[in-house]
């Protein structure tokens, strides 16, 4: 007993020690617990936009408490043009459309986007079967896509965005630290084709694997059993693949610059990208997020990646759409770029 109380009591104070051990087993695990409890705090009443056309009825006569119970879920904004208003919902700017003709009320929303469509599908159908007997209004709900649409279209973009930032900050941030630790970065800077030369190499390597990234996504994506169906100018994920790629490789430059061993450069990226995905929206929707993560998830430059990928390749959006992101990311990588090689060091000295 004595032996294992000594061992026990030397195993917990290398454990309290170690600090990265600490932050790996507690810290990461508790910020991930602080994010869902933010990101899901409003699961079971998210608030989603959608588009009033004309007069609707079924609404207006509600009485104050069931217009009460309606608002909880949505948030009614009227509209004049069905057509305009179907497009609002293609682009993912709005859950749905609602139309009343008659005892019939048309609901049209984006099967790309199931999450906010249930929500909305949910709260109309309980509004027309609200009173006894058979329902006064029937509700008639229809995609505004082509019938083939399917879930694939909204993860695609997302998760080759995610992809695409774990890769190029974790290429960056990895290489460098451990070309540093090795003192090939001393050797580098010594050698006849200088420096320049090899990390032009290195980002070279890294803008091919990035389109090799969303080749193979799009190529598994396409097979039957998935049925993804590329629209408008998707040719355009091209030059946001490689902006998107300029920009994560910066942040892992960063990155870099402030890690000291290669496990450390690893845990950085993780705590880095991971959340920076759940809050760029490439898992799930952030309508039910408080709105202070919503503010936050407009900071980041993966958020802007996705929704401009989702864009041009699923949602029929024209090559202009993309540009602006394009021209963001640039930016993000010269200004991240010049923060880095300030603190950047050569070598561990």
């Amino acid at each position: 007993m004595t032996g294992l109380l000594a061992i026990s009591r030397a195993l917990f104070l290398a454990y309290r020690r170690d600090r990265s051990a600490i932050f790996f087993t507690i810290g990461f695990p508790l910020m991930f617990l602080v994010l869902f409890g933010g990101l899901f705090k409003n699961t079971g009443s998210a608030r989603v936009d959608v588009l009033e056309v004309g007069s609707v009825p079924v609404v207006d006569q509600l009485s104050a408490g069931d217009r009460a119970q309606l608002d909880k879920y949505v948030k009614l904004i009227p509209a004049t043009d069905v057509e305009a208003a179907k497009a609002k919902v293609r682009k993912g700017d709005a859950a749905a459309v609602i139309v009343q003709e008659g005892d019939h009320l048309h609901l049209y929303y984006s099967k790309a986007d199931q999450v906010r469509s249930a929500v909305v599908a949910g709260a109309f159908q309980g509004l027309t079967q609200a009173t006894a007997g058979p329902p006064r209004v029937q509700l008639d709900s229809q995609p505004v896509e082509d019938e083939s649409l399917k879930t694939i279209q909204y993860y695609t973009p997302g998760l080759l965005g995610w992809s695409l930032a774990t890769a190029g900050t974790a290429t960056a941030a990895i290489t460098l630290v451990t070309w540093r630790h090795n003192q090939l970065m001393r050797r580098l800077r010594l050698a006849p084709i200088g420096t320049s030369t090899v990390l032009g190499a290195r980002v070279l390597v890294s803008v091919l694997l990035g389109l090799a990234q969303m080749a193979i996504f799009i190529g598994v994506a396409r097979l039957p059993f998935f049925g993804l169906q590329l629209t408008g100018a998707w040719w355009m994920a091209i030059p946001l693949v490689i902006a998107g790629v300029f920009a994560f490789l910066s942040l892992g430059l960063l990155v870099a610059a402030f890690a000291k061993t290669d496990d450390a450069a690893q845990g950085i990226v993780q705590i880095i990208v991971l959340p920076m995905a759940f809050l760029s929206g490439a898992f799930f929707p952030l309508d039910g997020a408080p709105g202070w993560l919503q503010a936050v998830s407009k900071l980041l430059p993966l958020r802007y990646l996705i929704e401009a990928l989702r864009d041009v390749m699923v949602r029929g959006q024209g090559p202009l759409t993309a540009l602006p992101t394009i021209g963001g990311l640039l930016l993000f990588a010269v200004v991240v770029t010049t923060i880095a090689s300030r603190f950047f060091k050569w070598d561990e000295s």
